[in-house]
């Protein structure tokens, strides 16, 4: 009997209607088992496009899911009369998929009208015998297909299966037993010595988002991982390795009966957690500081939970791989390195599945790719075979991985996955197949790598490069939540060292820092989601925001030794980064106006060049301020952009910078997911003028001149181009009303220099990538992706873009591009689609990027001078934090996790150069030790407390977290 709840949407005809918030129903379900299916195994049987889960006594105990073969609850092995024979079920029928609930295909965007069809519900008795007969004959059919001709191993199947065949009447069961004589008799013949191990584990790929909200993760999470504790229950040796901190803690809060046997089977080294982060976050976009704390928040929470930090760093499914990565691994205590997104390259086929992955700092991993190209196998012969056939390290390793269970949208593994597996277990033929461990599998890769090759730098992915620029206002709120959470804790951290009274507000960081994790999942901050989960993603960082606007505001944290606060006229310039800044800031004035001044305007008496502008008949117009000397048509191109000190033109003749371009943007499949290289062939530039250049501001310490232009049919674009006093760089603050389809927004920046490598700011660092496309390695790089800054460099000159919220990027040639919107119509038939402000700076400068301090500048933009009311007129300088060396920088203050007594300070080498720099403070320390990410103390890193202050020693691109005990 099957009961809807009423307020489910269940209709008699059993259909149920999807809600806009991805809303489940309930059934009773009331069972009788006839008491002549005595001794026999009894099935509860359901089958429905939606995703379910049985409740029983008030516990999940099923997951339910016609795409990943769970149609059945196994109420009994062997029905005895002593077991209840009538018995109430609940079961809990979601109205998506396990790939959601998309219109017409599986990346469309939801279907508001889907209705979730249940097709059977009912009582079965379940026939082992007929099943094991079937899984055996599977088995030696396979082999008999895909041995090959030239093997006997195959014709030795398929006579067997033939055997069977014969001596099998299916209307005997008597016969059976001899059947499966006949397949276990050859399942027993055993492989040689030298035969490739394959060490399967189970898996389940859980996207934290999607094609789904994350309040459907949660549920996806508690119908896999129950699934898999049953499974554990008759299957003893089954392992099941699991990541992502955050899921976890949704099944701990939500499902506690759960994450409790979640806990006795991890004891028991069969629920093993991996990966060490927060979320299988995006590998690419994410700010080095962000990376840390996705080690830092996952590890802690793995060493709370299950007494252990993870050794391997899981992330299959991400979009690429920074080039930093190796050393913050080893920073946060792992050594290893699982995943397999690269055989996903449209053009190039990587080299390797087995080696030694080493970062830009010269840190390595051992890193393995399953060579079966897969997180999600079933256990069956060809997926056996393709493991070992296409594995690129042959001969150097003879062990690799094979993680079985559906995945993405959740399922895992099944029995029948193990039982395929068993009859593999050392099958003379097939590679020998045991359940293993990540640990198990790594430790005995470790022995054999020796002769392991090493690949140096990123491991970029030829596809998904769309990812660097789709949802333009995720990661815009990305990069501003980071800079909040940066300078909160800054200030904080500072505040708690002055005066002991302040309340550090750990557990808010902790929880805007995981909401800000959550967020930079790798189909969430890529921006490959369906509209829901943007509208959560955004709602999050607006809670993040308002902490800065709100209750934790510079001002809100005020000690009175700052002279913060009160109602004097004068104001009070916060700078959150360690290094001296001369910059232009605007205060807000009466009436709603604002008012400029420079910030530290007494040092630059006599120095400080009035802005010249000036506009010809021709509607062009100059502007100059001592430093550069920019010229702009009536578009807002730049036609000449001079460094006033050199007289060194960087625009070469005839070429327009600041040229916007339009490209047609239409990918072969993943719409929001990749730009095809052949968009290229597709170039408009922008020239339809709605509004000329004028000036906006007329000069003194701010120039300004404003534009607007149509962009495609229907959207517009409006640009106010800033000069001010002193400043190395030129700023774009732009506005776009985006209204496209399938088109892609690029800025372009043609420049006088010469050479065939780029630099781009990624995670604590920079790399090059090349500006010609010579071989298919070259051009799959046609769009890449940077951080604040990239930069075209020949011998004493160079060109710099900085930008505040983009990532996407090239530069072929001598142009220099910066990606700023998208138009993609799947899974989000909206993306994109609204307002957007942002901006970007162009910086010519003599010598390499790192003399001209192209890194600091890039910060200088995305970190702004905070002006706060004083409560005096005057307050006196002072400085917390500074480094000697312009080659370091310091990146993070914070209160230390386990002492709030002490603070950590992050900072890294950013010229990729050997140096020695002083880190000074007159803040009140009284010991000081170098510790890794995981903020646990270094041996022999205690540091001596100099005249000077500490004294730090690094190598290019070395992270070093510096430990500070407060002596009050």
């Amino acid at each position: 009997q099957l009961v809807g709840c009423p307020h489910s949407g269940f209709s008699t005809e059993g259909c149920c209607l999807l809600s806009s918030r991805w809303e489940t129903c309930w059934f009773k379900v009331e069972l009788s088992i006839p008491p002549a299916w005595a001794g026999r195994e009894v099935h509860f049987v359901w089958e429905s496009d939606g995703e379910g889960m049985v409740w029983r006594d008030a516990q999940p105990v099923q997951g339910l899911t016609k795409e990943g073969e769970k149609t059945s609850y196994i109420l009994t092995r062997s029905l005895k009369e002593s077991e209840p024979h009538s018995l109430t079920l609940y079961v809990e029928l979601a109205c998506n998929g396990l790939f959601g609930a998309g219109q017409g295909s599986m990346i469309a965007p939801p279907d508001p009208d889907r209705r979730v069809t249940l097709s059977k519900a009912e009582l079965v008795v379940f026939n082992r015998d007929v099943y094991e007969l079937l899984v055996d004959l599977e088995i030696l059919l396979d082999m008999a297909q895909l041995l090959g001709e030239e093997n006997q191993r195959s014709f030795q199947a398929l006579y067997t299966a033939n055997q069977m065949v014969n001596v099998c009447d299916v209307t005997d069961p008597s016969t059976f037993p001899a059947a499966r004589d006949l397949a276990a008799a050859i399942f027993s013949q055993r492989n040689g010595e030298s035969q490739h191990t394959i060490h399967a584990m189970g898996h389940c790929h859980i996207d934290s988002a999607w094609l789904w909200p994350y309040e459907e993760t949660v549920r996806k999470c508690a119908r896999s991982w129950v699934t898999v504790v049953h499974l554990m229950e008759h299957n003893p040796e089954l392992t099941f390795a699991c990541s992502q901190a955050q899921q976890f803690q949704w099944v701990r809060s939500c499902y506690p009966g759960l994450y409790t046997r979640i806990q006795h089977l991890a004891a028991k080294g069969q629920f093993i957690p991996v990966g060490g982060t927060w979320v299988e976050m995006d590998g690419n976009l994410p700010s080095g500081e962000s990376m840390v704390r996705q080690f830092l928040q996952g590890q802690r929470f793995f060493q709370e939970q299950f007494g252990r930090i993870c050794t391997e760093f899981w992330l299959p499914d991400t979009f690429g791989y920074s080039a930093q990565l190796p050393q913050l691994m080893r920073g946060s205590g792992i050594r290893r390195f699982l995943t397999q997104k690269l055989s996903w390259n449209l053009v190039n086929s990587f080299p390797h599945h087995t080696f030694f992955w080493e970062g830009i700092d010269g840190s390595q991993v051992l890193t393995h790719f399953p060579p079966g190209d897969s997180y999600g196998m079933q256990g069956r012969v060809a997926e056996m075979l393709k493991t070992v056939k296409n594995n690129k390290d042959k001969g150097r390793v003879n062990h690799s991985a094979f993680l079985f269970g559906f995945g993405d949208g959740g399922g895992g593994p099944t029995q029948k996955m193990l039982d395929r597996m068993k009859r593999m277990r050392d099958t003379d033929g097939l590679p020998r197949v045991q359940i293993s461990t990540p640990d198990q599998l790594f430790s005995v890769l470790e022995k054999e790598s020796s002769q392991l090759c090493t690949w140096v730098g990123e491991l970029f992915l030829e596809l998904h490069n769309g990812t660097y620029t789709t949802q333009a206002q995720i990661k815009k709120g990305n990069r501003e939540c980071e800079r909040i959470l940066h300078d909160v804790e800054v200030l904080s951290s500072l505040a708690v060292a002055q005066d002991s009274a302040f309340q550090y507000p750990a557990s808010q960081l902790q929880q805007l820092w995981r909401l800000l994790l959550l967020n930079q999942f790798h189909d969430v901050l890529p921006g490959s989601c369906i509209q829901l989960v943007v509208e959560d993603a955004l709602q999050y960082y607006t809670g993040e925001q308002g902490v800065w606007l709100g209750g934790r505001s510079p001002g809100a944290a005020a000690p009175a030794w700052w002279g913060w606060g009160g109602s004097s006229p004068g104001s009070l310039v916060l700078n959150t980064l360690a290094w001296e800044r001369t910059e232009v800031i605007a205060s807000p004035g009466p009436g709603g106006t604002e008012t400029l001044g420079m910030f530290d305007l007494e040092f630059l008496t006599g120095k400080c060049s009035a802005l010249l502008i000036v506009q010809f008949e021709d509607g062009s117009i100059t502007m100059e301020n001592g430093v550069i000397a920019v010229c702009l048509d009536t578009m807002g191109r730049l036609t000449s952009l001079q460094l006033l000190d050199s007289g060194r033109e960087s625009i070469p003749d005839g070429c327009y910078a600041n040229q916007f371009a339009l490209f047609d943007d239409v990918p072969l499949y993943w719409d929001a997911w990749d730009v095809m290289d052949y968009h290229l062939q597709t170039r408009k530039p922008v020239t339809t003028l709605l509004q000329p250049l004028e000036i906006t501001l007329a000069g003194g310490l701010r120039g300004s001149v404003s534009f607007s232009l149509q962009v495609g049919k229907s959207s517009t674009l409006t640009q106010e181009i800033i000069l001010d006093a002193t400043c190395p760089y030129l700023r774009f603050l732009t506005q776009v009303e985006w209204k496209e389809a399938h088109k892609f927004l690029k800025v372009e920046f043609p420049v006088q220099v010469r050479s065939t490598n780029a630099t781009y700011e990624i995670q604590f660092g920079h790399l090059q990538r090349p500006t010609h496309w010579n071989t298919s390695w070259d051009w799959a790089r046609f769009e890449v992706w940077a951080h604040k800054w990239l930069d075209l460099s020949e011998h004493g000159f160079g060109v710099a873009l900085l930008n505040d919220c983009k990532y996407g990027a090239s530069a072929h040639r001598n142009v220099l591009s910066l990606s700023l919107l998208r138009a993609p119509k799947s899974p989000d038939a909206t993306a994109d689609i609204g307002h957007h402000q942002f901006t970007y700076a162009v910086m010519p400068h003599q010598g390499s990027f790192q003399e001209a301090g192209v890194i600091q500048q890039a910060y200088n933009l995305n970190f702004p001078l905070h002006v706060v009311p004083a409560s005096r007129a005057q307050c006196p300088a002072w400085s917390a934090f500074s480094v000697s060396s312009p080659a370091v920088v310091l990146e993070a203050v914070k209160q230390a996790e386990d002492r709030p007594e002490a603070v950590v300070v992050r900072l890294y080498e950013a010229h990729g150069s050997t140096v020695t720099a002083w880190l000074q403070t007159p803040l009140p320390v009284k010991e000081a030790m170098l510790c890794d990410l995981l903020e646990r103390p270094l041996a022999q890193g205690r540091l001596p407390l100099e005249q000077q202050g500490l004294r730090l020693s690094f190598t290019p691109f070395r992270v070093l977290s510096v430990l500070l005990v407060w002596s009050h």
